[in-house]
């Protein structure tokens, strides 16, 4: 089944990085003849807030290759992840077509083949087919049937750029929603820590008041979640991103 009238797929976009600073030690001055060795200048250490600064762009979505380990993004959101025998298959359903273009060309670049099929209240189910290279991701998320996130789960722009792909909506003047699965109680807390700890601290919207989501508010930690996420697909609509 073909996506009608979406034909762009998103570029990988090229990560920047700043040339790094020499190591090389600084000279001490050299002695004067009959007096004590003046002291060498103190090197400069980078603030904290520039480590910051340079962690988040080499965490970047621009800053790594796309590996099956980023599909955890679609687990932090509403993604499913099923195992049969010794294959596994992930699958999750999306609002917009746009959405689903986006998401059948990032599984693509990790080699995973997927499909789509419209679904009711015009959503899309977006699959791959049964397969052993997810077995590794099922295995970190299932407990019996029941998705949890792994203890050492966290979120990189890559994550980041999949759950927002799959789930995230902007909410005006100055908000963004992450929508989580509406059935992952014990995912909820767990991926709320990961979101805090890239800088994402969010207020999780509970079900009573729509679909339950972390509603990301502030310039300041938009402005993260743009630089973490990369620039939009080609296929999203205007607005649809944070930047």
């Amino acid at each position: 089944m073909s996506l009608s009238g979406l034909d762009d797929t998103p570029a990988e976009p090229s990560a920047l990085f700043p040339a790094p600073e020499s190591d090389a030690p600084v000279p001490a001055p050299a002695r004067r003849r009959g007096g004590p060795a003046q002291p060498s200048p103190p090197r400069r250490e980078p603030s904290q807030g520039a480590e910051a600064g340079r962690q988040l762009v080499f965490f970047g979505a621009e800053a790594a290759e796309p590996t099956v380990a980023d599909l955890a993004g679609l687990l932090a959101g509403p993604g499913e992840v099923v195992r049969m025998g010794g294959t596994a298959r992930l699958s999750v359903q999306v609002d917009a077509a746009w959405r689903v273009h986006v998401l059948v060309a990032e599984l693509a670049s990790r080699g995973l083949a997927a499909s789509w099929e419209p679904t009711e209240g015009e959503r899309h189910a977006v699959r791959t087919s049964y397969t052993r290279v997810l077995k590794p991701l099922a295995a970190a998320w299932l407990h019996g049937t029941a998705k949890r996130p792994p203890a050492t789960f966290h979120l990189t722009g890559r994550r980041l750029r999949l759950w927002l792909a799959a789930a995230g909506t902007p909410e005006p003047p100055d908000g963004f929603l992450l929508r989580v699965g509406a059935d992952d109680r014990e995912c909820w807390e767990p991926i709320g820590v990961a979101l805090a700890a890239a800088g994402l601290a969010g207020t999780l919207l509970s079900p009573g008041e729509g679909d339950p989501a972390y509603q990301i508010t502030g310039r300041r930690r938009l402005a993260r979640l743009a630089e973490l996420v990369g620039r939009p697909p080609r296929a999203a609509p205007a607005g649809a991103w944070p930047t």
